[in-house]
């Protein structure tokens, strides 16, 4: 291991708490699961470590097949990192569907306390650190779903509650219910990008005054935000997979007209176009960590790299957001 590896992370509190993230995290979702290479998989996530990465974000459905890549970093830790549990930030979710049944899915307590046990077993640890209901449940009552976080955290199964994909008064909502229950709230994860803003439409502002934690996902639109898609779709790409979120037809000659200028962007500031996106999502200052995919470890150490330029002026915004603006393709 690097013993120099906490020297150029930056390390940023979430909201309120005393719970520090670095400014980049390695989510899970895409590259770990059972059909991926474990050898890469683990190379990736060392890389991580050495270069000052320590918070890892899984869920209970990721992979493919759900639960491979909790089973994966499971492995990773046994063999590699056991003695460095304390230093990880290690988190994971539940409110997809995940088993058969009524009780495989959504927000009742039932689903998430079991969900977390199973995940504890997949990943071979005692507990999580933070532990999210991972989107809204119209169905089951607030108090019920928060009251899982709550009982996750007086059990020891988790160090500290969140939610992700919650809309601004919800999350308000939420945050009063856990704060009057005395639960550290300290992370929502939401999807943010240059091509998706919707937090600034109310979620940032309530975050802010809760003094709760962000830690966005999608901070490269699944890849978009990259140089791989502004000629074509590579072959090896989320876009061309049959599993990915992103498809091809999202791929429009018109977003690549918008990419290739955004790249030149970038690039007169001597950036890639991924780097450019990471330090975009990392100006506003409710955001705590940007949360990253990696399929090869140069990508991870590409987009690390990003935080040795993360100042963006005022007439940089501005062009991003005329090449941006409503009715823009």
């Amino acid at each position: 291991m690097n013993a120099s590896r906490y020297e150029n992370m930056t390390y940023r509190r979430a909201g309120r708490s005393g719970l520090r993230l670095p400014a980049v995290s390695l989510g899970l979702w895409h590259n770990f699961g059972s059909v991926d290479p474990f050898e890469s998989a683990r190379d990736i996530v060392l890389r991580a470590f050495d270069l000052g990465v320590t918070h890892f974000d899984l869920a209970n459905n990721y992979g493919p097949v759900p639960g491979s890549a909790e089973e994966t970093f499971g492995r990773i830790l046994r063999r590699d990192l056991a003695g460095h549990r304390d230093e990880l930030i290690v988190s994971t979710k539940a409110g997809y569907r995940m088993w058969p049944g009524p009780y495989g899915d959504e927000g009742s307590r039932k689903y998430l306390l079991a969900s977390l046990d199973q995940s504890l077993a997949r990943l071979g640890m005692d507990y999580v650190d933070v532990f999210y209901h991972h989107r809204p449940d119209p169905q089951t009552p607030l108090e019920e779903t928060m009251g899982a976080l709550e009982q996750a955290v007086r059990s020891g199964k988790a160090l500290y509650a969140g939610v992700s994909n919650y809309p601004p008064e919800l999350t308000r909502q939420a945050a009063r219910i856990l704060r009057e229950m005395r639960v550290p709230f300290v992370l929502h994860q939401p999807k943010y990008s240059m091509l998706e803003r919707t937090p600034e439409q109310g979620l940032f502002r309530v975050l802010e005054e809760e003094g709760v934690g962000c830690i966005v996902f999608s901070p490269l639109a699944q890849g978009l935000l990259t140089d791989r898609y502004l000629r074509e779709i590579p072959a090896d790409s989320r876009a061309a997979k049959p599993h990915g979120f992103l498809r091809e037809e999202q791929v429009t000659e018109a977003r690549r007209a918008q990419l290739r200028a955004l790249d030149a962007i970038a690039r007169a500031r001597g950036q890639s176009l991924a780097q450019l996106a990471i330090a975009w999502v990392l100006r506003h200052p409710v955001v705590t960590s940007a949360l990253m995919g990696a399929s090869r470890v140069q990508q991870l150490e590409d987009n690390v790299a990003a935080l040795d330029g993360l100042a963006l002026g005022d007439d940089e915004l501005r062009d991003i957001d005329r090449l941006l603006a409503p009715g823009q393709p």
